[in-house]
């Protein structure tokens, strides 16, 4: 997550989760493809060979990390786990260079591919968030080079190249049918929606509709951005219902690339959750508020829901964050988004917990609350 984070809320954003394969009365079967972020900002975070341990025993299937940690490479190798990893932001004007690129890719990708399933290079975070255009050009020549060296490698087939950027690259949300890009990134953002379409990648967004709620408490519905009952609103041109805001942010942005020209890219959502702790002045951040997110959100995708306006469409999530990251800058909330302490104890219970090993070989792994609690705002 980018250091802008804190202070560069837009009005809405949106996520959506992959495919959960269930059983009713809150049991899980299994889960396929639900993914996490696992950032190592802490000084006394698990072992890699303990997170692997940890994500297996969640039947999680997919993690994402934010740079190339060699151990925690190893340690993943031979696993079920579906890894990105991250070009640092620092990294991109070596790598515009196509043989820069294949050293990197022949250094950090392949002496572990494929018994580490490596799926997905995020070439740099949240690049188009800051003020420095310098970064925002080297962009779509690293991800061309990086790409380039996969397809050199032979790689390319099994591993996407595309890059995470916040919502604040839209100049508007609301309604979701007027989605728009930012006039100041659309040069480079149709230069990545080029290349994401003409190498079958996806569209990485990081969603906190936390900082929408935040920044303006009085007019943003707690419900409605929580996934509570609430009447939502109905957009005046599609006339299309939207009764939490993620959704109505997932078709805001399918409208903006739409509009130019590349509406059929996939969305995934790269980012999202909601602090458990912060200052006095981070409104809405309670171990209560993003308790009942996540668990309102899982409940949700446990429905296999798509957006109103791409109902049928299912699609990837990776929750911020695996663990609260003690070493993070900026306000508490940086520090406070995990699921779990650095020690491997929960912060709170979403719905997600483990059996014992005594009945590690049960059917029934996973145990989803069967009812949330409503917050008022």
């Amino acid at each position: 997550m980018a250091d802008f984070r804190s202070r560069m809320a837009v009005s809405h954003f949106f996520i959506i989760f992959s495919l959960i394969y269930f059983s009713g009365f809150g049991f899980l079967q299994g889960i396929t493809a639900l993914g996490i972020n696992y950032g190592q900002v802490g000084d006394n975070l698990l072992s890699p060979q303990k997170v692997l341990h940890l994500l297996s025993s969640l039947k999680l299937t997919k993690a994402r990390i934010y740079d190339t940690n060699p151990q925690i490479l190893t340690a993943f190798a031979n696993s079920n786990i579906e890894l990105i990893v991250t070009v640092e932001n620092e990294m991109l004007a070596q790598l515009i260079d196509p043989q820069q690129a294949l050293q990197w890719v022949s250094t950090h990708i392949k002496p572990y591919f494929p018994a580490t399933r490596i799926t997905g290079i995020a070439v740099g975070n949240e690049i188009f968030t800051g003020d420095d255009s310098t970064l925002m050009a080297y962009l779509v020549p690293a991800m061309v080079s990086i790409h380039g060296a996969l397809v050199q490698l032979g790689l390319d087939s099994h591993i996407q190249v595309s890059t995470p950027s916040s919502l604040a690259v839209l100049a508007e949300s609301y309604p979701p049918s007027a989605g728009s890009f930012k006039s100041e990134v659309y040069a480079t953002m149709s230069q990545v929606l080029k290349f994401l379409a003409s190498t079958k990648s996806p569209f990485w967004i990081n969603a906190y509709p936390y900082f929408a709620y935040k920044d303006d408490p009085e007019r943003i519905s707690l419900d409605y951005v929580l996934f509570n009952p609430n009447s939502g609103m109905v957009d005046p041109y599609t006339k299309l219902h939207y009764d939490n805001m993620l959704y109505a942010q997932v078709d805001a942005v399918i409208f903006a690339m739409d509009r130019m020209g590349y509406g059929g890219i996939e969305v995934r959502v790269s980012e999202t959750g909601w602090p458990s702790k912060g200052d006095l002045n981070e409104v809405g951040a309670t171990i209560e508020n993003a308790a009942v997110y996540n668990r309102n959100l899982l409940r949700r995708q446990l429905q296999n829901e798509g957006t109103p306006l791409r109902p049928n469409i299912r699609v990837e999530v990776y929750l911020f964050a695996l663990f609260n990251e003690d070493l993070k800058p900026g306000p508490t909330s940086e520090r406070n988004y995990g699921l779990y302490h650095p020690d491997g104890t929960m912060s709170y219970n979403i719905g997600l917990s483990t059996l014992s090993s005594t009945s590690s070989t049960s059917a029934t792994s996973i145990f989803l609350t069967s009812s949330a609690t409503k917050v008022k705002p």
